[in-house]
């Protein structure tokens, strides 16, 4: 499979895990780099802060899914807390690197 480039966010890079998704389904991908960087950022951001490897997956098809049905942000997502500080409440109060 050939090396396809994959957009990044603002302050969060692509994980291995996302990168791979993204390469795999190119109607995806394509609609992953109409994102702004934000956007991106935000997808980025909600893929990775959860804990468990399995909720990991579900939000990596779930990106999947929303992106082709037009969603432009995850559902239900306070936002980054790394970008947004006022968003740290809502993952009790600390930052995760």
């Amino acid at each position: 499979m050939p090396v396809t480039s994959v957009a990044t966010g603002t302050l969060h890079r692509v994980p291995t895990d996302l990168r791979q998704t993204l390469q795999k389904k190119a109607d995806v991908l394509k609609l992953w780099d109409g994102l702004t960087p934000l956007a991106r950022n935000e997808w980025i951001c909600w893929v990775t802060i959860v804990k468990k490897p399995e909720t990991r997956k579900e939000h990596l098809k779930r990106l999947c899914e929303e992106l082709r049905e037009g969603k432009r942000r995850p559902c239900c997502w306070p936002g980054c807390p790394h970008r947004r500080p006022n968003a740290l409440k809502w993952f009790g109060g600390k930052k995760k690197a």
